[in-house]
């Protein structure tokens, strides 16, 4: 049941008494810049769905909903990160990994801010339905082992096209040339992570990685917020709010979803009904509400295009430089010719994928963002694609057949548990001491 505009408002504006040590000096009442219901200001609309902006707009609850939601953070990680300066960084990272390992009634002296945190992510809601999370998750495992690798970049790419979404990460300093490998690669380790069969049960990787995310998150909001000159809330919002990881959380199933109305249905198929089920389990858990999280293909694409449809557009060098950064940074483990081939191949994916679906304009758009793609990166792009295609069929052959899918559902689950070491230990961190300040 969705909760009322009204006492929406007075939740997201309660957060500055309830963890004032974040969102003490934020004035809830003031609309940021990044919000706008204007008729003549340019969103995030794409130009396919740009007709139907009027008619999204008409939607007032949603509309409201969409603009409470741009500064709400998350409580329950939030409180637990307000407690850095009593227990620093570190301390914090250790009680929430023992407490996703072991139960947090076995964390000594736990705060009340950790239980909190770790009794709201256990608390499965009525909503879900874990056979079909378990379903989707065993559907989802052919993707994540042949096509995510070569997506992942520029999927991540794709969340640094707005300069309001951006800046936190430009501002932590994460996405450096130096550091952009490893948040590509923490990224895939998330999604990929998830799709593992129980990952996504109490004690499962896929919990403790969501639990991670979120205080990473977290400490973001606290680092910017907690010191008075990083962070223009008039501007930009409130650091990381729900309607910037929704977009993320529901990027597998948007697709789904309007394929679904094209096709002139109202519902998802089966196996589609598993991925989204899938998708919003992971978004719960990353602390996402249900009303963020349509269970329709009508209500999907809707939500997604109100939160375009009032995020304005914009785009700097703070998204030029991540961009960049993103695209160039070196991912091969070592300088075999195997590892080089298959980053030429995934480079080149990455690029195509990356003007294929975020880019408005075609390849010359690309350049002049800093995206340079060339006949070299089609050839990839075209070969990559043949051997995407050529591993993944024979599993979704096999997938249909009963005396072979066990078989070849645990050769994925292989596949992808090397695929989860090639990528390296996730942190899920994040450094105050190379933050820098924001400016409007």
């Amino acid at each position: 049941m969705n909760t009322s505009i009204t006492e929406l408002n007075e939740k997201i504006a309660a957060q500055a008494a309830q963890i004032s040590s974040i969102y003490g000096r934020v004035d809830f009442s003031i609309t940021p810049e990044r919000y706008t219901v204007e008729p003549g200001d340019e969103t995030e609309l794409a130009p396919e769905f740009l007709a139907r902006r009027p008619e999204l707009l008409a939607n007032k609850e949603q509309v409201a909903r969409i603009k409470a939601y741009t500064m709400h953070g998350d409580p329950v990680a939030d409180a637990y990160a307000a407690l850095t300066p009593e227990h620093g960084f570190h301390g914090l990272i250790v009680m929430l990994e023992d407490a996703c390992d072991h139960g947090v009634e076995n964390v000594p002296s736990a705060p009340q801010e950790l239980v909190g945190f770790i009794r709201e992510m256990e608390r499965f809601p009525a909503w879900l339905d874990m056979k079909l999370i378990e379903k989707g998750a065993r559907i989802e495992r052919n993707a994540y082992a042949h096509r995510a690798p070569y997506v992942i970049r520029a999927g991540l790419i794709g969340t640094f096209m707005n300069k309001y979404s951006a800046l936190p990460m430009a501002l932590t300093g994460s996405l450096a040339n130096k550091t952009a490998g490893r948040r590509v690669h923490e990224t895939a380790t998330f999604f990929t992570t998830t799709v593992m069969p129980g990952a996504l049960e109490r004690h499962g990787a896929g919990f403790k990685a969501a639990a991670m995310v979120r205080l990473m998150h977290s400490m973001v909001r606290f680092n910017l917020l907690h010191r008075g000159n990083h962070w223009d809330v008039k501007t930009y919002g409130i650091p990381i709010p729900q309607v910037d990881q929704m977009p993320a959380g529901l990027v597998s199933i948007f697709p789904l979803a309007l394929k679904a109305l094209r096709e002139g249905r109202t519902a998802f198929t089966p196996a589609e009904r598993a991925r989204a089920e899938l998708a919003r389990y992971r978004c719960f858990l990353l602390g996402l509400p249900e009303e963020l999280l349509a269970d329709t293909p009508q209500g999907v694409v809707e939500i997604m295009l109100t939160r375009f449809a009032t995020l304005r557009k914009g785009f700097d060098d703070t998204c030029r430089a991540l961009v960049h950064a993103t695209m160039t940074t070196d991912l091969t483990p070592d300088d075999s010719w195997r590892s080089r081939f298959h980053a030429w191949l995934e480079r080149g994916f990455s690029k195509a994928f990356f003007v294929a679906n975020f880019i408005r304009g075609g390849k010359q758009a690309a350049a002049r963002i800093g995206v340079k793609v060339g006949l070299g990166d089609y050839i990839a792009a075209s070969v990559a694609g043949i051997l995407i295609a050529a591993r993944m069929a024979p599993y979704a052959i096999a997938a249909r057949i009963p005396m072979l899918s066990d078989a070849a559902d645990r050769s994925l689950v292989r596949k992808l548990t090397r695929l989860l070491a090639s990528y390296g230990h996730a942190e899920f961190a994040t450094n105050a001491d190379k933050y820098r300040p924001a400016h409007a």
